[in-house]
């Protein structure tokens, strides 16, 4: 296991090469992390159709500019690094979801093998949605895609932004022990608000 410390607030962008599964729509996902913050001149300019085309996929979707909310990654590393660049920008390839639709709505699950444990240490915020049943959902990551101004000052605040479904409920706390979201041996499930915020069910 590699792990990478103080991730916290540092920016990155997701390319997702989407291709038609037996099970339904997946996508391969590609992102900026760790290789660089996914510079906004470059970003700005990408162009989905454009990639999807190149690669031979059934469409691109990009997925940023995000921000990471853990305080550090623990990733089981599978062989050697698959690197793509696309507009200039270095990727690495980071995981295979399993898409709902092609367009998820929002509070929908989506199932991703990443092989990682995402911990949140003691002393810091943690964003939460509360389901019906119970279970609560860290947000792993904010986006910028919707909103470009949303930031880490403004998630305390967030839920009284957020078109929740019946049940549903966000929270705010301040951590006393560390937390952490282990799927080196289980898919994550990971859901979006209408920010296109995501979070992942704790386990």
């Amino acid at each position: 296991m590699t792990e990478r410390d103080d991730v916290f607030d540092k920016r990155y962008g997701e390319v997702l090469l989407v291709k038609a599964g037996e099970d339904g729509p997946e996508a391969t996902v590609y992102c900026s992390f760790p290789l660089n913050d996914c510079p906004a001149e470059l970003w700005d300019k990408l162009d989905a159709e454009a990639i999807a085309k190149e690669h031979g996929a059934v469409a691109a979707l990009l997925n940023g500019p995000r921000h990471w909310l853990m305080s550090s990654i623990e990733k089981d590393a599978q062989g050697e690094p698959d690197t793509m660049t696309f507009g200039g920008i270095d990727m690495m390839r980071q995981a295979t979801v399993k898409l709902s639709s092609m367009n998820p709505a929002p509070y929908s699950v989506n199932h991703v093998d990443r092989k990682t444990v995402f911990n949140f240490d003691a002393g810091r915020p943690v964003f939460e949605l509360v389901d019906p049943q119970g279970q609560r959902w860290v947000m792993q990551t904010y986006s910028q895609g919707v909103d470009p101004a949303l930031s880490l000052a403004g998630l305390p605040d967030l839920g009284a932004r957020l078109t929740l479904p019946e049940g549903w409920r966000y929270e705010t706390r301040m951590l006393t022990e560390r937390l952490s979201v282990d799927t080196t041996t289980r898919d994550a499930h990971v859901t979006q608000d209408n920010f296109a915020n995501s979070y992942s069910l704790e386990f």
